[in-house]
């Protein structure tokens, strides 16, 4: 018994590790709004593959996490980010123009 909670625990804990993991991965996209008062931005992903890569997609907006600059950012800039979901609000942790 002792060695199925054993086993239990460390399959918990990888699937939190994974997908945490998923959560910080990097996605591309075009700035289509910069709202620097109220810290939030939209984003349109970048589409993977060719299937559906000419449809348009609609921008997602995101609050951006403290200590991030977006005074050098602007609408149609392509960027690198990273987000978390807590409570079902998405936060950018990691924004780069590229």
């Amino acid at each position: 018994m002792k060695i199925a909670k054993i086993i239990l625990a460390g399959t918990a804990a990888l699937t939190i590790i994974s997908s945490a993991t998923l959560a910080q991965q990097g996605l591309t996209g075009t700035l289509t709004k910069v709202d620097r008062i109220n810290r939030t931005v939209a984003i349109k992903q970048t589409q993977k593959g060719t299937i559906g890569a000419n449809t348009g997609g609609a921008a997602e907006e995101f609050k951006t996490q403290a200590g991030l600059s977006l005074d050098t950012l602007h609408a149609g800039d392509k960027v690198t980010f990273s987000t978390t979901e807590t409570g079902g609000i998405k936060t950018i942790t990691k924004l780069q123009k590229q």
